[in-house]
Formats: C-alpha cells, sequence, structure tokens
C-alpha cells in the first residue's frame, strides 16, 4: 500500500482515497511574472511524478495546478515594464509550460487562472464574513480574524501566541489583530479591480487556492501539495478559510517538496544564486535536470551546484549507455509485470512515499546486469520503468547526440550535420585531406564520426 509523509500529521500514513479508485489532488501553481526557476522546476517535476505514480498504480487522478495572474508583484513588475498584466501573465505563462515541456512535465488536468474566478473569491469571503471569521475594515480591506478559528496553525505547528512572539509583523491600523491577514484588498489607481459588496478591489493571495479547488474538486479532497515555503501561512490560511467557510475537513493528505540550495545556500535573488530553468537548459539536457531532481528525495533539501548536475549527466550517461541497441517504442508497449523482482523494488520504493532515489538504484541494478548479459528482456523493463519516472524515453543516440549539442553554440546539430555533408562530398572528390580534417575539427570537440552501411553517425567520444 502507498504511504505518503502527511505534512499535517508529520508522519507516513497509508494512503486511502476518499473513493475508491479516485484521487482529487490540488498543488500551488506559479505566480507568472518572470521567468521559472529552479524551485519552481522541482514543483512541476515532483508532482509529475506523483502523479504518474498514482496513474501507474491504477488511480484516475485530476490533478489541479492553478496560476496566479493578478498580485502585487505582478502589478509591479507590469508597472515597470509599461505593459498590461495581461500581456505580462500571458508572456510568462506560454514561458512556463515551455519550461515544463521541456522537462516532461505533463500538463495538469485543470490549470485555472485566479482572474477567472474571483467571483468565486467574493462568495467564499461573504460566507467567512457571515460567520463571523471575517471583517471588513474602514478602508475598503477585508481581513480574516484569525484568533476565530480555533484550528490555526496546526499544519505548520505554530500557536498564535508563538507567531506573536516571535513574528514580525507590520502594524496595520486597520486590523483587529496584527496576524489577521486580508482577504480582499481595496482598489488603488491603476490597479486591477473587480466588484464586490465592500466596494471595487481585487482579491488577496491566500483565498485565490481555497476557491478555486473548491470549484474543481470540491470542498473536500485528497492531497494539497506545495513547495515547503508554502506551508506557512500560505497553506495554513487555506486551511483557516475552506475548513472555517465549511465546517468540516479540507484536505486528507499535505505534502510539502523541500527547498532548492545553492552551494550549500539557500536560493535567493538577493544572495545573488538564483537560477531560472532557462539558465540551467542553456547548459543541461532536460532529462538531465528532471533526473537530478528526481535522484533526491522529494522532502529533502535538493543542492544544486555544477558538479552536482555533471554528476547527474555523467549517471544518465550510464543508463542510456546500457539501453544501446533497446528500441524506445517496443519498451513503450511493454506492459510491467510487477511481480517481477526488479519490478517489486521499484514499486516498494515507490510506495514508501515516492522514494525515487531507491526507485531509481533498481535502475542501476538493470544497468549493471544488462551490461553483462545483454537482455533485452532487461533492457525492455529498464525503459518501461524509467517511463513511470519520465526518464530513459529517448533514443539512444539521440540522447548522445544531445548531450554533444547541450551548451554547446559552436556545434548545434544542425551544423554538425552540415559538417558531416561537407565531409561526404570532401571524400567524394577524393579530397581526403579535407575530409580528415573535418573528421579531426570534430573529433577535437568531442565528436566521433562512426561510417556504416546506412551512412554516417555521430556520437560524443
Amino acid at each position: 500500500m502507498l504511504k505518503i509523509h502527511n505534512s499535517l500529521t508529520r508522519e507516513k500514513q497509508d494512503f486511502v482515497p476518499m473513493t475508491s479508485g479516485h484521487v482529487k489532488m490540488y498543488v500551488c501553481g506559479m505566480t507568472v511574472y518572470d521567468y521559472c526557476h529552479l524551485g519552481h522546476a522541482r514543483m512541476m517535476v515532483v508532482f509529475d511524478m506523483v502523479v504518474r505514480w498514482l496513474r501507474a498504480s491504477g488511480f484516475n487522478v485530476i490533478y489541479v495546478r492553478n496560476i496566479t495572474d493578478v498580485d502585487d508583484k505582478i502589478i509591479k513588475r507590469a508597472q515597470e515594464n509599461n505593459e498590461s498584466i495581461e500581456t505580462l501573465t500571458t508572456r510568462f505563462t506560454h514561458a512556463m509550460r515551455e519550461d515544463a515541456a521541456k522537462l516532461g512535465v505533463e500538463p495538469p488536468s485543470c490549470e485555472p487562472r485566479a482572474t477567472e474566478h474571483v467571483e468565486r473569491m467574493v462568495a467564499m469571503i461573504r460566507t467567512l464574513i457571515d460567520k463571523g471569521l471575517a471583517y471588513a475594515a474602514a478602508n475598503g480591506d477585508v481581513y480574516y480574524a484569525v484568533h476565530r478559528f480555533p484550528g490555526y496553525g496546526k499544519l505548520s505547528g505554530k500557536s498564535l501566541d508563538d507567531l506573536r512572539a516571535g513574528e514580525r509583523v507590520l502594524i496595520d491600523p486597520h486590523k483587529k489583530d496584527p496576524l489577521d491577514f486580508v482577504l480582499w484588498k481595496a482598489a488603488k489607481p491603476d490597479e486591477p479591480q473587480w466588484h464586490s459588496p465592500w466596494g471595487m478591489g481585487r482579491p488577496g493571495w491566500h483565498i485565490e487556492c481555497s476557491a478555486m479547488s473548491e470549484h474543481y474538486l470540491g470542498e473536500h479532497f485528497d492531497i494539497h501539495g506545495g513547495g515547503q515555503d508554502l506551508q506557512f501561512p500560505h497553506h495554513e490560511n487555506e486551511i483557516a478559510q475552506s475548513e472555517g467557510a465549511h465546517e468540516h475537513p479540507f484536505v486528507n493528505y499535505w505534502m510539502h517538496n523541500g527547498f532548492v540550495r545553492i552551494n550549500d545556500e539557500k536560493m535567493s535573488k538577493s544572495l545573488g544564486n538564483f537560477f531560472t530553468v532557462r539558465e540551467i537548459l542553456s547548459c543541461y539536457q532536460p532529462e538531465v535536470v528532471r533526473f537530478f531532481i528526481l535522484r533526491a528525495h522529494y522532502r529533502s533539501p535538493l543542492n544544486y551546484s555544477d558538479q552536482h548536475l555533471e554528476d547527474a549527466k555523467r549517471a544518465l550517461d550510464r543508463l542510456y549507455t546500457a539501453l544501446k541497441g533497446s528500441e524506445v517504442r517496443e519498451a513503450a508497449r511493454a506492459a510491467i509485470d510487477w511481480n517481477e523482482a526488479s519490478a517489486c523494488r521499484f514499486r516498494e520504493a515507490m510506495n514508501d512515499d515516492f522514494n525515487t532515489p531507491d526507485a531509481i538504484a533498481v535502475l542501476f541494478d538493470l544497468a549493471n546486469e544488462i551490461n553483462k548479459t545483454g537482455s533485452s528482456t532487461d533492457m525492455a523493463l529498464m525503459r518501461a520503468l524509467g517511463g513511470v519516472l519520465g526518464l530513459l524515453q529517448q533514443d539512444t543516440q539521440q540522447y548522445f547526440q544531445d548531450a554533444v549539442t547541450a551548451g554547446n553554440s559552436a556545434f548545434t546539430q544542425e551544423r554538425i550535420e552540415q559538417m558531416i555533408q561537407q565531409r561526404l562530398i570532401a571524400r567524394t572528390n577524393r579530397d581526403y585531406n579535407e575530409s580528415d580534417r573535418i573528421r579531426k575539427e570534430l573529433l577535437d570537440a568531442g565528436i566521433v564520426l562512426e561510417d556504416g552501411s546506412q551512412g554516417t553517425t555521430w556520437r560524443r567520444g
């Protein structure tokens, strides 16, 4: 049985879906005002892996990942760029989807935008006011009264007394308690705004996920996920809003992936150690980055460095080297016999709170066996198990060719093919000096040419 570490109970629990054979999952997505960074990549890959395993286990999964397309950061960036908010958010939504696709992240079942659901947010805020859990302030803002919700702090393990003593909270004269958080913001000049019973304005950040998850998954669903940085206050506030409005449990299993660290320091723009997905993919193959992310357990810190990416690249090379000669299409069609020893070990690892490091270790054991025996059966199994993680689905030759051109602007795949054609012409003209010169130029760049009956192919040396 699948066990999931539940952030709410702080322990692994048997996963029992609310409806047999069906899973409803919501994950907090991106605020689309800039390119995705490595932290976003980790979240997308981790929960893509979770969905893949749930589906491989026979569950019908509805996966909702929202897009925040209105908030303070978006408004500020649009004003700095002198462009409309819609133009800004549309551009970076497309960029996010491009990055996700390159990393092998499958689209979620639903990808709602916050601006499309403001009426539902207004309705939930009205319910919270009617229940005495929220109040409209004189300045037109609406706040959630955290002291009126008895369960506040149960996800993060923080009490109101601890928060008041230890948290730095900006003093707002319109709040009844410094810890109260905003549900609705009164309109300001040159900002997007909607009608509400409290005047023109826009929703606060926390309310959007409560309203959208309810609309797509219902008032009570199976799994809610996101980065560890969202556990408090965002997810804590979601619980207060949703359980306060509906007076019953909101989510059964809370999952949080760990932080990304850069050279053993927390990734931060202020420290100047901030990397976008596009910067990383300009140097490394997308599958190497995905493999790097999945080599670590999703709850552990992920330490990024060039050395760690190089280690991941060499390790993935080993797996693909073992697969030389295997057919991708045949392996993709192969059904996995989960009673087979290696598949059984893989399943046990994944059922232990999605333990991808141990699951990947099974792939390396299969690679070692393939290197000894050349078993096509083991190759097919290795491809199929890798596919469950979104790995090892490329043609082997193509993978190694891509490895040559990744981050190498001087020797793109197009240029290499052109040089091969130039060499072919030189050989046809019996200009062997030119033919040898081209071969040597490529060899010096780490590119080996192999002449065969089907023509000339190339690979990394």
